[in-house]
């Protein structure tokens, strides 16, 4: 078997139908005419814009029950804070542990849209321990939706390296709201983009050398996949449909993005069967290089660090930079990660 697989951009040109291009092509040309605001910059023109474009892609997503945008399927008064958030995210201004903060927080929204945010007349009860000991021991109880059959029943898909920390977030929090502490089994896929390509000739790389997974863990499963950016859609395609290749068939795939344009999303919905994208913020556009625009800048780079060219880090090596606070929050994550990598 090669130790690599490659999807080529063609492979997705297909998945994309008449109306999908056509809606495409008119936020193309709505973003062009507010980009000839950037400079000099006419901040009201910009606003005005964005506005148009917001309305348009909402109004597109409403076609489409498995695109799941925060600020288009929350109640108004949750806008507020996705917008605060990947304003956040998207300041050249924030700083590595900023981006961190803001990137867990996006995800536990993400989380909370696609979990809990609906009302659930059945309810799960966490008793705990507090410190109070006089005059007795003392517990308190908290209620918590029942949504044990929606995530018991689920593997967490790792597109390293930029969706390490995301995955370990959602993963924690399937922890947290299942009664009985389920923590996701991992499997991990060492997928990247030929950055020497445009986005009309891209080639995603999967390397399976650098791989870890086991088939039979991930068949008839509820994958889950929680990747900080999706610009073309490529990198989930490529991984989902070589699952497929080798008899895996999904229950169903969730994706989840801090950000992501329209057409990586329309692309994942129309290549790969019950999968439903969750998106914390729709971006309407991408350059030819397949960077997001206005985008936020390369969030793999900005979560974990750069790697030097001739020294690329491991996956433990990866874990290891994040520091003793994050290793510790995730700790149960990190040692099913570790089963999987080292056995």
């Amino acid at each position: 078997m090669d130790d690599k697989i490659i999807l080529k951009a063609e492979a997705l040109d297909g998945y994309l139908n008449k109306q999908d291009l056509e809606d495409l092509d008119k936020l193309d040309k709505m973003f062009k005419e507010t980009m000839s605001y950037f400079e000099p910059k006419k901040e009201d023109k910009i606003i005005e814009g964005y506005d148009r474009m917001g309305h348009a892609m909402q109004d597109i997503c409403n076609n489409h029950p498995n695109l799941k945008v925060y600020s288009f399927v929350t109640e108004e008064g949750a806008h507020a804070e996705a917008s605060r958030v990947i304003s956040k995210l998207r300041d050249v201004k924030t700083d590595h542990q900023e981006f961190m903060y803001y990137s867990q927080r996006a995800y536990e929204m993400l989380f909370r849209m696609a979990y809990t945010d609906k009302h659930y007349d059945k309810k799960n009860h966490i008793v705990v321990k507090t410190p109070v000991t006089y005059p007795v021991q003392n517990y308190a109880v908290h209620k918590i939706p029942d949504i044990d059959y929606k995530i018991n029943n689920s593997v967490m898909c790792v597109m390293l390296r930029g969706a390490l920390l995301p995955s370990m977030i959602i993963s924690k929090e399937i922890q947290e709201y299942s009664s009985n502490g389920y923590i996701t089994p991992f499997a991990l896929f060492k997928i990247s983009r030929n950055d020497t390509k445009n986005e009309s000739n891209m080639e995603y790389i999967l390397n399976l050398k650098n791989s870890f997974f086991d088939l039979e863990q991930l068949d008839g499963k509820d994958l889950i996949f929680a990747d900080p950016m999706n610009a073309t859609g490529g990198s989930l395609v490529t991984v989902v449909k070589y699952l497929q290749s080798q008899g895996v068939k999904p229950k169903s795939i969730k994706f989840f993005n801090t950000i992501s344009t329209l057409k990586g999303s329309l692309r994942v919905i129309r290549a790969l069967e019950n999968c439903t994208c969750y998106t914390l913020w729709l971006d309407p556009v991408m350059n030819e290089k397949a960077y997001i625009m206005p985008g936020l800048g390369d969030a793999g780079d900005r979560l974990n660090g750069c790697d030097t060219k001739d020294s690329p880090r491991n996956i433990i090596q990866l874990i290891a930079d994040y520091g003793t606070n994050i290793s510790g929050l995730y700790r149960s994550q990190l040692y099913e990660i570790e089963k999987v990598v080292l056995g």
